[in-house]
């Protein structure tokens, strides 16, 4: 293969509380018990995977005011297994989601310095934010936060917490070789900041880990969020996932960050994607019919169509038409899920492409909430991520696997040395940090 041919860049996403994860397979295993996360760590570890990415819930997510069943496992803390896991791994690096809206900068400044420092800088930072005052009610200002001040409390947020992380020299750590290491304080500088979100005068309590800041990602698909990922991420988490949508994507944030004064290599773009595997293709399509009815059952795909309709609807058949009433535009019915979209416009097209495809509720469910996926054979689904990311509809991708913990097991032994053979993908880490396994400057 030519070497100017891009390098595949992976990611693994913790298979926790969401609607791919499947809980009635035989297979599946605890999604809170440390083993768990261990397997799935080490697996991605032994793929070469870029990072282990755990994602996080504030609150448990409600319907129709009892707690959404998608959610009772729980969700054990971000930074307590991130902190665990870089005891048992070496390479891989260690991302998790943390919110803007409802932390404090110099507390997630120093949690992320503890945990590059643990990891030897394997440390990544998901950046995420929320008006959700429902999550808030868990807090003590809960619902305190407009809609419209998410992105202006991260943006106050990412300037305090950079100040903490860069208000230590590199040479406040002095080594003597009679007394040891010690700390001259005359090189640690007070962090004093005057805002309308935060108002600081401190001392950072320890130094910025191996990488100087945590490596950067950033999730937010509408036009606020690609402008900050544009001006602050290291990388994108998106869930645009079709090849010309993922193109137009690309495309569109790579010329913000250039708009900028960044270079668009240094912002990374990850699209969500689902994988699964067969020795044939018909056998691979039939694998990923099956998973999709497990992971929406009748009662789900009820519920999902509740939350853009706005009403009880468990009158109605999963596997008959679609309600003949408009949603009521109440949004209350589900608490603790973002939404998308105005709910009569969201309706029609459902209709549209029910009528066109001659969909049941549960198949247009299962249809409108799929995630990109591949699936076929390991030789298909490996030409096919080589292709995304040649075609520059991204750079890599974060695999959700659908089983906890053994998910990605197949295709690290299957996938990978395929993407290995075709000379785009590594065959062992040449560098020890997330940001060198990404390719980041320092």
């Amino acid at each position: 293969m030519s070497k100017h041919r891009k390098q595949v860049h992976l990611a693994a996403h913790f298979p926790g509380v969401n609607n791919t994860t499947v809980w009635t397979d035989p297979a599946a295993g605890s999604q809170i018990e440390f083993d768990s996360f261990v397997h799935l760590a080490r697996t991605a570890e032994r793929g070469l995977f870029d990072f282990f990415f755990l994602a996080e819930g504030l609150r448990l997510r409600e319907h129709r005011g009892r707690i959404y069943d998608l959610d009772v496992v729980g969700r054990p803390d971000t930074f307590t297994v991130l902190a665990a896991l870089a005891g048992v791994t070496e390479r891989i690096g260690l991302t998790g989601t943390i919110n803007t809206t409802f932390n404090e900068p110099f507390e997630v400044a120093r949690q992320f310095a503890s945990l590059d420092h643990l990891s030897d800088g394997r440390a990544g930072w998901n950046i995420v934010t929320s008006s959700d005052a429902f999550t808030g009610a868990n807090f003590r200002r809960g619902g305190f936060l407009d809609h419209a001040d998410r992105y202006r409390r991260a943006e106050e947020f990412l300037t305090v917490a950079r100040a903490f992380w860069d208000s230590w020299a590199a040479d406040a750590l002095v080594a003597d070789g009679a007394a040891g290491t010690y700390v001259d304080p005359a090189r640690i500088r007070i962090v004093e900041h005057r805002g309308r979100q935060f108002d600081v005068r401190g001392l950072a309590t320890l130094p910025a880990g191996p990488q100087g800041h945590p490596v950067l990602l950033q999730a937010g698909d509408s036009d606020e969020g690609r402008s900050f990922g544009a001006r602050h991420a290291d990388a994108l988490f998106t869930l645009h996932g079709s090849l010309e949508d993922g193109q137009r994507y690309y495309a569109d944030v790579k010329g913000r960050a250039a708009a900028q004064g960044r270079n668009p290599d240094q912002l990374k773009v990850f699209p969500a994607a689902t994988f699964v595997l067969g020795d044939t293709a018909a056998e691979a399509a039939e694998k990923a019919r099956h998973i999709r009815y497990q992971q929406v059952s009748g009662a789900t795909a009820i519920a999902m169509l509740e939350q853009v309709w706005g009403r009880d609807l468990s009158g109605y058949d999963p596997d008959g038409p679609l309600p003949d009433i408009d949603p009521t535009g109440d949004t209350s019915i589900t608490q603790g899920r973002v939404r998308h979209g105005d709910p009569l416009a969201v309706a029609r097209s459902y209709r549209e492409r029910a009528a066109a495809e001659n969909l049941s509720i549960r198949e247009l469910v299962i249809a409108v909430t799929s995630r990109q996926q591949f699936v076929g054979t390991a030789a298909h689904i490996a030409a096919e991520i080589d292709r995304y990311v040649q075609a520059d509809a991204c750079d890599g991708f974060i695999l959700v696997p659908h089983l906890t913990p053994h998910g990605l097991d197949d295709f690290v032994d299957q996938v990978v040395p395929l993407l290995q053979d075709r000379g785009v993908y590594r065959t062992e880490y040449t560098g020890h940090t997330l940001r060198e396994h990404l390719g980041l400057a320092g």
